[in-house]
Formats: C-alpha cells, sequence, structure tokens
C-alpha cells in the first residue's frame, strides 16, 4: 500500500468511485454529489493497493482561510475501516497543512466517526446538521503544531 496525490483521470475516477460508495450511494443520492465546486484547488490523497491498483481510503483538505484547512470527504473502503488507514490519510492531509503554514484543522464529522476523529486528536465543537434527514453531523477541530 502506498499514499498518493491522484494525478491522472483513471486516479481520480478511483478516487471518486470510492467517496461516491462510501459516502453517498449508501443513502441513494446520485452518482456526482460525493464531489462539489472545490475539488481543483484542493489537496486530494489515497492509499493503493500497489498491486492490485485498488483504491482503498481516500481525503480531501481544503483551504478556508491562511490559519485554517478543513479535511472532507474521508472514506475507506467498508471491508478495510478500522485497520489504521484513515488515520494515515489524516496524518498525510496534515503534513500538508503544517508545510502551508496552517495552523487549524476543521471538519464535519459523522457521528458514527467521532471517536475515531477524536482517537486522532480533534475535539468536538458542536452539533451540526443532519445530512440526507438521518446522518447527524459535528464540527470538530484540532490546533496543529
Amino acid at each position: 500500500m502506498k499514499i498518493i496525490e491522484p494525478s491522472t483521470s483513471k486516479e481520480f475516477k478511483k478516487y471518486y468511485n470510492l467517496r461516491y460508495e462510501v459516502l453517498r450511494k449508501p443513502w441513494g443520492q446520485p452518482m456526482g454529489s460525493e464531489r462539489d465546486k472545490r475539488e481543483e484547488i484542493s489537496i486530494h490523497r489515497m492509499i493503493v493497493d500497489e498491486n492490485s491498483g485498488d483504491v482503498l481510503a481516500v481525503g480531501r483538505l481544503q483551504f478556508n482561510s491562511i490559519h485554517e484547512a478543513q479535511i472532507r470527504y474521508m472514506a475507506v473502503a467498508d471491508d478495510l475501516q478500522g485497520k489504521g488507514l484513515g488515520s494515515q490519510i489524516i496524518s498525510a492531509l496534515e503534513d500538508v497543512a503544517r508545510g502551508k503554514g496552517i495552523q487549524q484543522i476543521i471538519l464535519s464529522a459523522r457521528e458514527n466517526a467521532l471517536q475515531f476523529y477524536k482517537n486522532n486528536g480533534y475535539e468536538i465543537v458542536k452539533k451540526t446538521h443532519l445530512l440526507f434527514g438521518n446522518i447527524q453531523h459535528w464540527l470538530m477541530e484540532k490546533e496543529l503544531s
């Protein structure tokens, strides 16, 4: 396994497909809903299986200000959750943020992922929105050193 930044159309197709399969399809959302208008100006990381070429985990970092970045669209293949891949993606994105002088990272966590983010140093700020009418989200933050 290795962490890469997707760069080819084939890599991005696999990257977005995992986001769709994990984050949108289970709730009946249409293909394309796993993307937004900030894709081209964001930083993307994914873990690929070097033998099969399969994408195992993905995440995106967007810059909200010169001091704050946001992690979005974190997804790990269902059968690989709990094996540390998500933490590797977070670490890679935090390294990019530090390199750009970012002091704080925020994210919007689904309720079932709160402990995962806490384990990675994030703290709950407040309860926020309800996605698709049934997925509670929480604003979380982490100060980078």
